[in-house]
């Protein structure tokens, strides 16, 4: 396998903002270092680096991951918690991340809107990750795209031609999955109930990345989405901060829980996958997503190996 350094080489202080914020072979090559990382073949020493978490937002894997990753490198990790900072008392961001580039390497930032993230961006002199946002979650796309590999190969050409079939809300891992299914080479069918698509720019956005290398899909009824697939996703119904309408999308999705009838309908390889927290019975059943073809523990682990990754190519972590 070539070696990822020189693709990465541009990504040193950038941010990570959208999985469109990295080509198709930056993609491929930091899931390459991922698996180097995961595999015990590449270590990288980052100590004396420290990585600030603002978290708007509830999370165990997204947190946890960080740490860890941040740990593994020999860096350290603060959690800026909002309720424990000015942050949370209306602190503005401009002056937030100013500061904050004075002490901290890195930003990694989970919080509701995208727009709330870019100015983060503008405001900071340090690299400034997305740890999800409402429109995005580029993070777990590049983790769920090192357990495709895993499943599908590892080569640079390995995915091209698989579809990936992902049923449920349009949310942001509907965005983040169609715009890395596009930089990768595969097929992306979204199948949502009516009302509840993915966002047309997004849309728009993942078939211009895509062109004629594979083609990005809006479909709204099930069985046709993930017909002859070979992934199958899904994700919550009801994602955080829609908390109040968990009934009404309850009744909307009703016939659209991934379950052993679905999968019935995919590739005979196909796998699965579900960002997680699952609910089971609702999105996803019990038995699908504890049977053979689930790969969702594989890929909550991912998380850390991609983050890793990440964290180490924009503080300049990576060399021959």
């Amino acid at each position: 396998m070539v070696s990822p350094s020189a693709p990465l080489a541009a990504l040193k202080g950038r941010d990570l903002l959208s999985s469109a914020d990295l080509d198709g072979l930056q993609t491929l090559a930091l899931l390459e270092l991922a698996r180097q990382l995961k595999s015990g073949e590449r270590r990288i020493d980052l100590a004396g680096r420290v990585l600030g978490l603002i978290f708007s937002k509830a999370s165990t894997r997204t947190r946890v991951s960080f740490i860890v990753a941040m740990a593994r490198l020999g860096g350290q990790t603060i959690d800026l918690n909002p309720a424990v900072t000015q942050v949370g008392r209306g602190e503005p961001i401009a002056d937030t991340a100013r500061v904050l580039s004075r002490y901290c390497d890195a930003l990694a930032i989970r919080t509701f809107a995208q727009e709330d993230l870019v100015d983060y961006a503008h405001w900071a002199s340090i690299p400034v990750i997305n740890a999800l946002t409402d429109l995005e979650h580029p993070c777990q796309a590049l983790a769920d795209a090192l357990t495709i590999q895993e499943s599908f190969g590892h080569g640079p050409t390995d995915l091209q031609g698989l579809t990936l079939a992902y049923v449920g809300d349009g949310n942001n891992m509907a965005h983040s999955l169609m715009l890395v299914g596009a930089l990768l080479g595969m097929d992306v069918r979204i199948g949502c109930p009516d009302g509840f698509s993915p966002s047309p720019a997004v849309v728009a956005q993942a078939r211009a990345l895509a062109g004629e290398r594979a083609a990005i899909t809006v479909l709204q009824e099930p069985l046709a989405t993930v017909r002859g697939a070979h992934v199958l996703y899904t994700d919550v119904w009801a994602s955080m901060g829609q908390e109040q309408e968990q009934a009404q999308r309850e009744q909307a999705f009703s016939g659209w829980c991934l379950d052993e009838d679905l999968l019935a309908e995919a590739d005979p390889r196909a796998i699965v996958l579900h960002c997680l927290p699952a609910h089971r019975g609702e999105e996803i059943s019990a038995g699908v997503i504890e049977g053979a073809a689930s790969r969702v523990f594989d890929q909550a682990e991912n998380r850390l190996h991609v983050q890793q990754a990440l964290l180490a190519t924009l503080l300049g972590g990576v060399s021959d």
